[in-house]
C-alpha cells in the first residue's frame, strides 16, 4: 500500500475541515441548478471510470463483478434520483404566512421559512456497500444536494476503489466550477481519525452505515461535544420475519426457498438480511424447516468482504451455537476456508430466545435463527423483547392476515420498512423508500438514508420575518420565481 493511503495527520484533518467550512460559505449560496449539475456530473464521472474500478474494487472486497456493477449503477441513479429533486426545489418546504397589519389586539408579522443546509457533513465510508455506501454514495449525494460540502473517511477495506471514486468527485467540481473544499478526502484506519473528524468544531453532522459498536462510539463523541452535533448512524438489524400458519400450510416449500437465498445472498453482508424467523409450531413450519435445511447446505460458502468481518462472523455465529439451548438445522456441507462465510440456520423456542438476550444480537453473515412458538400468544411476547428494526416482515395469506392486526401493529412499532410476503433485501432508491429504524437500528428513526428524503438530515428551519422581497430567497419571494409547491397561508400552491 503506498503513502496515498496512509492515516492523515491532525494537521490534515484541520486543513480538511477549513477547506470545507470556506466551501461551504461559498456552495449553500448556489443555485438549485448548479447543485444538480453538479451531483449529475458526478454521476457521469463515476461511469467513466469503466471496468477498472470494478476491477480494483473486487480485489478489494471479494465481491463478484456482477454485484459491483449493480451496485454502482445504483449510486448514479442514486445521484441523478437526488439531482432532479433538488432541480425541481419544492423538498425544501418553502412556507409563507403574509403579514395581517390590521389584525387585533397584535398585527401579524410576514413570516416565511425554508430548508437550509447546516455545514459541513462527515461521512465514514461502509465496508459492505463500496459505491452505494461509500464515497460518492448515498450519505454524499444527499449532503450535496442540501448544500453541504462533504468530507469523506474512506473505508480501510477498499481504499484504492475509494481513492477512484473521490478522484472522480474532483474532476466533477472542476468541471462544474465549484469552490474545491466541497469534497475532501481522508484515509484512517486509526479510531482517532474519525474521532478528530467528529470533534472538529467546523463538523455540522456525521453520516455513517456499519456497526453498533463503531455508530454509538461516533453518536456519543459527537453528543459530548461543546455544541453537539447530529449522527446519522445507520447500524445494523436482525429483520425479524413472520411466518403466519396459513401460509406455511400452503407455500412453506416456496418461501423457504425464497429465505434461503436472501440469508445467503452477498454471504449475508447486508444490513437487511433476515436473521430471525419467527414461526409457531406446525407440520408447515417443520416442512419450512425441511426445505430451507436442504438449499441451505447447498449453497457454496464464498469470501466475506475482509479479515475482520470473517473473524467477527465465525465468532459471534460461535456464540450463538454456543448456546445450550440453540439446536443447528443446517449448515453448508462445502468446504470452506478461513475468510469464507458459512451458511447456516440454527433453531430456538420462542422461550429460550426470550430469557437469553445473547441471542437477540445481529449476526452479520449467512446466519439466521428461526424461533419456535408455541402458540401467537408466544410469537407477541418475541416482539415485545425485539429491539428496533430496519425491516420487519410478515408472510401471510389473507387468511392469516384477518387475524393479524395486533401483530401488524405490534411490529410497525419496531421497525422502519415493513414487508408483506416478500424479503427485507434489496432495499429500492425512490421517494417512499424508508431506509432507517427506531433505535438501535439507527440514532434516529426519523430519518432515512435511501432516497431524496435522505437530504433532510443536513437542513435546517429557518424563518424569515419582515423581510423585503429583494432580500429573501428566490423560495420565498412573492411570484414564485421558481415555480415551486410552497404553502402559502395554510394552502399548497405553485
Amino acid at each position: 500500500m503506498t503513502n496515498l493511503f496512509q492515516d492523515a495527520s491532525l494537521a490534515e484533518i484541520e486543513a480538511a475541515m477549513e477547506r470545507a467550512y470556506a466551501a461551504f460559505l461559498i456552495y449553500r449560496r448556489t443555485t438549485a441548478k448548479q447543485k444538480a449539475s453538479f451531483i449529475r456530473a458526478v454521476a457521469d464521472e463515476i461511469e467513466a471510470l469503466g471496468e477498472t474500478v470494478i476491477e480494483v474494487a473486487m480485489r478489494e472486497t471479494h465481491l463478484p463483478a456482477a454485484r459491483l456493477t449493480s451496485e454502482r449503477g445504483r449510486t448514479c441513479f442514486q445521484l441523478r434520483n437526488i439531482a432532479d429533486v433538488v432541480a425541481e426545489g419544492s423538498w425544501l418546504e418553502a412556507t409563507i404566512d403574509t403579514a395581517l397589519p390590521e389584525r387585533l389586539p397584535l398585527p401579524k408579522p410576514d413570516i416565511r421559512n425554508m430548508l437550509v443546509p447546516i455545514g459541513p457533513v462527515v461521512v465514514f465510508g461502509a465496508s459492505n456497500f463500496p459505491f452505494a455506501y461509500s464515497t460518492a454514495g448515498v450519505d454524499p449525494a444527499a449532503a450535496w444536494g442540501a448544500g453541504c460540502p462533504v468530507v469523506v473517511k474512506a473505508h480501510p477495506a477498499h481504499p484504492e476503489t475509494s481513492e477512484m471514486v473521490a478522484a472522480a468527485v474532483k474532476k466533477a467540481i472542476a468541471k462544474t466550477g465549484m469552490p474545491e473544499g466541497l469534497f475532501e478526502h481522508i484515509h484512517g484506519a486509526n479510531f482517532e481519525i474519525g474521532k478528530a473528524l467528529v470533534l472538529h468544531p467546523k463538523t455540522a453532522a456525521v453520516g455513517f452505515t456499519g456497526s453498533f459498536a463503531g455508530g454509538k462510539a461516533l453518536f456519543d463523541l459527537a453528543a459530548q461535544r461543546p455544541v453537539p452535533i447530529p449522527v446519522f448512524a445507520e447500524m445494523g438489524s436482525t429483520n425479524p420475519v413472520f411466518l403466519l400458519p396459513d401460509v406455511l400450510e400452503k407455500e412453506a416449500e416456496k418461501y423457504a426457498k425464497m429465505y434461503a437465498g436472501s440469508i445467503t445472498g452477498g454471504m449475508g453482508q447486508f444490513c437487511t438480511k433476515p436473521g430471525l424467523l419467527i414461526g409457531i409450531e406446525s407440520q408447515g413450519l417443520d416442512t419450512f424447516i425441511s426445505v430451507l435445511a436442504t438449499e441451505i447446505r447447498a449453497i457454496l460458502p464464498a469470501p466475506m468482504l475482509h479479515s475482520g468481518i470473517a473473524k467477527a462472523f465465525r465468532t459471534k455465529r460461535a456464540d450463538v451455537l454456543g448456546q445450550q439451548t440453540v439446536v443447528v438445522e443446517a449448515e453448508t456441507s462445502q468446504h470452506y476456508g478461513e475468510e469464507e462465510g458459512i451458511p447456516s440456520v440454527a433453531s430456538v423456542t420462542a422461550a429460550q430466545f426470550v430469557a437469553n438476550p445473547a441471542l437477540h444480537q445481529e449476526v452479520f453473515g449467512p446466519f439466521s435463527l428461526l424461533i419456535k412458538c408455541k402458540d401467537a400468544a408466544e410469537m407477541q411476547d418475541v416482539i415485545g423483547h425485539l429491539e428496533g428494526q430496519l425491516t420487519c416482515t410478515v408472510l401471510g395469506t389473507e387468511k392469516d392476515l384477518a387475524q393479524a392486526a395486533d401483530l401488524l401493529f405490534a411490529v410497525s412499532l419496531i421497525c422502519g420498512r415493513l414487508i408483506l410476503n416478500g424479503v427485507p433485501t434489496g432495499v429500492e432508491v425512490g421517494a417512499a423508500m424508508q431506509h432507517g429504524g427506531p433505535f438501535p437500528a439507527s440514532t434516529d428513526g426519523r430519518f432515512g438514508s435511501v432516497g431524496p428524503h435522505a437530504m433532510k438530515r443536513f437542513v435546517r428551519p429557518l424563518a424569515f420575518q419582515n423581510f423585503p422581497m429583494r432580500l429573501l430567497p428566490d423560495e420565498l419571494k412573492d411570484g414564485n420565481p421558481l415555480g415551486i409547491w410552497r404553502m402559502v397561508n395554510g394552502n399548497w400552491e405553485k
